[in-house]
């Protein structure tokens, strides 16, 4: 069986846009790409209703790219006790109201027991004072927490 991991939109979008000017979203995109194609399938890939409604916005094509790369992937359910626990990280981790679904791709991924949760967002989710907090908030509910990561943290060899 191979660990699983949530693939938040972020990564999504680095994998399907067309390739930036700014040099660090540049090796963003590469590593990201690198990772889709060498270490992904080691893993058991999954989204969430969430990612699909991020990642349908915006230019027809770019959405349509998008929604292939995932295509495949199971889509996790959101649970009346995801919402919870999402609304406890809302309120408990100062998140901004325009970046709430990023409590529920925490809260999916941890209720989920998804081993890993794969993103880009190191201002609400790839955040060290986040991470520490959700394992608070975790282990004070008898969840266990995901390891946070980039996809360069999950590049082997």
């Amino acid at each position: 069986m191979n660990p699983k991991v949530y693939i938040e939109t972020s990564v999504i979008s680095y994998l399907a846009a067309k390739p930036s000017r700014d040099l660090i979203v540049a090796a963003h995109q590469q590593i990201t790409i690198d990772w889709w194609e060498t270490a992904l399938p080691r893993y058991d890939a999954f989204v969430s209703p969430i990612v699909l409604d991020e990642i349908s916005r915006g230019d027809v094509n770019a959405v349509q790219t998008r929604l292939e790369k995932v295509s495949a992937f199971p889509v996790l359910e959101i649970l009346p006790e995801i919402q919870k626990l999402a609304d406890t990280y809302f309120s408990e981790l100062d998140i901004p109201e325009k970046a709430r679904a990023n409590s529920y791709h925490l809260a999916i991924t941890a209720w989920h027991g998804i081993d890993f949760l794969v993103s880009w967002n190191c201002t609400h989710i790839v955040n060290g004072r986040i991470k520490m907090l959700i394992e608070e908030i975790n282990a004070g509910q008898g969840i266990r927490t995901p390891i946070i990561c980039t996809p360069e943290e999950l590049m082997e060899g």
